[in-house]
């Protein structure tokens, strides 16, 4: 019998991981998903794999503590009338989005699966703290999140390349979903002329008024064509590093200084150092500029790719 599986997609690189392991299960199970009720991008992304249903997320980087829990609670309502009991296995992405709807699952006696961050290395994330207790499996990409997670260790989960990499000569600035004013600020002076810029929640009226030449888009459902053309990609840390990796682009890493509930200062380095990326350390346009020369420079490393073995282990719980 066919495997009804759910996938908790909380937006930008989670949802990136439930594409991902969507590509490797598709045709061999029965998928749905859910998202946030404000991200249609995570919709567009997931619809080609099967149904998508939306709930609250509980708390993004700048939501108050009480509007938090107050999202927090109409999660957890809303949840069981979106979590079947005929379902076989939830598989949480990350993300605290995915908290109510996966113990719901547990409750009505759904198996769980509980994916760790990309960029963890130090700590687990609050969420993993919350779900290892629930979880059946608990997926790792990293051998050293082992020393803070009971769980199996799969690899990172690289995306299937779409198309054939291309230099089409361009920095590809990438903000991810809620964008980076500092970093799109300092490229504003840094004299290049041949930038894509994805601004995320940001207006992107400011900088192609300055620069018409530049390309600035909010989001984009086919990234992977900007990707696959960008001569370098300079991005936080997450999911746009390891999707340039597949199209061996080079990387260079920006960490948000404020955002720390998705990765601190260590795990950040560390994770430049696995990908072998320079991170930018001063928001300048003498620092980018010497960065991107910087990785202009260095070799993009190989990984095994963990999601094909991962959706081989979930397909196979019961």
């Amino acid at each position: 019998m066919t495997k009804k599986i759910l996938i908790l997609a909380g937006g930008g690189g989670h949802t990136g991981y439930a594409q991902i392991l969507a590509e490797e299960l598709k045709g061999k199970a029965d998928l749905s998903f859910l998202v946030p009720v404000d991200d249609p991008l995570s919709r567009s992304r997931l619809e080609p794999y099967g149904n998508v249903e939306s709930i609250i997320k509980p708390r993004h980087p700048r939501t108050s503590k009480w509007a938090f829990i107050v999202r927090l609670l109409k999660a957890f309502w809303a949840s069981p009338g979106l979590i079947p009991r005929d379902l076989d296995v939830v598989v949480s992405t990350g993300s605290n989005f995915c908290i109510p709807p996966a113990i719901v699952a547990w409750i009505k006696g759904i198996s769980n699966v509980y994916l760790e961050s990309r960029v963890r290395f130090t700590s687990p994330s609050k969420t993993a703290s919350i779900l290892r207790h629930f979880s059946k499996l608990i997926a790792l990409q990293w051998e050293e999140q082992k020393n803070f997670l009971n769980g199996t260790v799969f690899g990172p989960l690289l995306p299937r390349r779409k198309l054939e990499p291309w230099d089409g000569g361009y920095i590809l600035v990438a903000g991810g979903t809620y964008g980076y004013k500092e970093l799109f600020d300092a490229f504003m002076d840094t004299g290049y002329e041949n930038i894509v810029m994805q601004t995320g929640s940001l207006n992107p009226t400011p900088y192609l008024e300055k620069h018409p030449k530049w390309r600035v888009i909010s989001y984009s459902d086919t990234f992977h064509e900007l990707l696959a053309g960008a001569e370098v990609v300079v991005c936080p840390p997450g999911g746009t590093p390891i999707e340039a990796l597949a199209y061996k682009k080079p990387v260079v890493i920006v960490r948000y200084p404020s955002w720390t509930r998705a990765a601190g200062l260590n795990d950040t380095r560390l994770f430049a150092e696995r990908l072998n990326a320079p991170l930018l350390s001063s928001l300048t346009p003498k620092a980018i500029k010497k960065a991107v020369e910087e990785a202009l420079t260095r070799d993009q490393p190989s990984f095994t790719n963990g999601a094909e073995t991962l959706a081989e282990s979930i397909l196979s719980l019961h």
